[in-house]
């Protein structure tokens, strides 16, 4: 995993970069990964790259001549592709499997990034959105009384934040203290965009984006990649890798009409496909992409009850020697969201803190561990929801 940030080098390095870590890490010869799953949301809108992405941007890893398949699920993308790489591997499809997730948002004019953002809600139905896209991205329609400073994602993020303070009584300070765990594990981890502790009277007095959303209380832009490998049981033991296995996963899409979030129902079958109880989860990557997304996130994931995450925020329960460790890699807010880059991102992280090797930021005795990536907008909700839960162990991999 490369680290994230807003000044590094082209796509095409920085998916290099991860995947060769990814290898190296495992001992794997780039001609021994059968399939490639590359997980991408934004190269075609920001970059010209709209086809055969994974192709082009790995063009230089060795990669070429395996099958490289392309994922696009908006911020989920590479969470989708490691999805796609565990069921390759648990079919008997393949025995080594690489997810690739990577992503270069700052490119010159700020509003093309948000107008691609725009691409990941249903621009068929909401005008308003596909003239953002039209506008700022593809360039054929005017920009004339089209202003577009913030992501057209933190509108949505503040709506849901507003029905859940109302609903269960939070305030701004509990926002703030979202960010203000978060940067103090950022502030631990040599990847992470931002690695400065913060305050909650500094939160507080950043500008505002959408009520109840100050500047600090959204996900920044950035660039970054990420790429995890799934290996069989006999792929990991002819190469001696042992360490971490993925005990279930799921993927769904929004169902509006399902009466409950795209969350917990992906929630409910990822514990089914592991025969686990949320109780037994140690750590957790929730999709922060607001800091009103975190609280939210915690209990459509049945980790706490209704209004239950409020508690481990004001308690300062959510660090790594917490009582339930939450984003301990500071998550999407000071890590960052190169959106097609953070799953795998989470999954490094998770990881490194079951094998043991996440430095300051070590949760002791961790053993079971869920990431938790959202994508899109559909009907006010999440357009696509991946869940994947992994276990520490010594004798087995994917």
């Amino acid at each position: 995993m490369t680290p994230f940030g807003r000044q590094t080098p082209s796509l095409t390095r920085l998916a290099e970069t991860a995947v060769a870590d990814a290898l190296d890490d495992a001992g794997i010869d780039p001609r021994d990964v059968e399939r490639v799953f590359f997980g991408n949301a934004c190269a075609g809108l920001l970059q010209g790259q709209e086809m055969i992405r994974g192709q082009v941007v790995l063009r230089e890893s060795g990669l070429l001549g395996s099958m490289i398949i392309n994922v696009e699920n908006a911020c989920a993308s590479s969470s989708t592709a490691a999805h796609l790489a565990v069921d390759a591997v648990r079919s008997g499809a393949a025995d080594v499997v690489l997810a690739v997730g990577a992503e270069e948002l700052m490119v010159e004019e700020r509003a093309r990034t948000f107008a691609a953002f725009a691409g990941a809600t249903d621009t068929i139905r909401l005008p308003d959105m596909r003239r953002l896209v039209e506008a700022y991205a593809l360039g054929s329609a005017s920009t004339d009384g089209v202003d577009l400073t913030a992501s057209p994602f933190m509108s949505h993020y503040a709506a849901k934040g507003r029905v859940y303070m109302q609903r269960h009584g939070a305030t701004p300070t509990d926002l703030a203290e979202v960010v203000v765990a978060s940067r103090a594990v950022g502030a631990l981890s040599p990847r992470a965009q931002f690695t400065r502790p913060t305050s909650v009277e500094e939160v507080l007095a950043g500008r505002m984006i959408a009520d109840p959303l100050h500047l600090a209380m959204c996900s920044p832009l950035g660039n970054g990649a990420a790429a995890v490998l799934i290996m069989s049981d006999r792929a990991a033991r002819k190469h001696g890798r042992t360490g971490v296995r993925v005990r279930g996963t799921s993927l769904v899409s929004n169902d509006p009409d399902s009466g409950t979030t795209p969350t917990s129902i992906a929630a409910a079958r990822a514990y089914d496909a592991a025969a686990l109880d949320p109780a037994e989860i140690d750590l957790v990557e929730v999709h922060d992409a607001a800091a009103s997304a975190l609280p939210i996130a915690l209990e459509d994931l049945g980790l706490v009850g209704p209004g239950g995450a409020l508690a481990l925020i004001r308690e300062h329960r959510i660090g790594p020697d917490g009582t339930l460790p939450v984003n301990t890699g500071g998550g999407l807010l000071s890590r960052g969201h190169p959106v097609g880059a953070t799953g795998c991102a989470q999954l490094v992280e998770l990881a490194d803190q079951l094998r043991g090797c996440a430095g300051a930021r070590q949760v002791p005795g961790a053993r079971i561990a869920l990431a938790h990536n959202g994508g899109g907008v559909l009907a006010d909700d999440e357009a696509v929801v991946a869940i994947t839960i992994l276990e520490r162990t010594h004798g087995e991999s994917a």
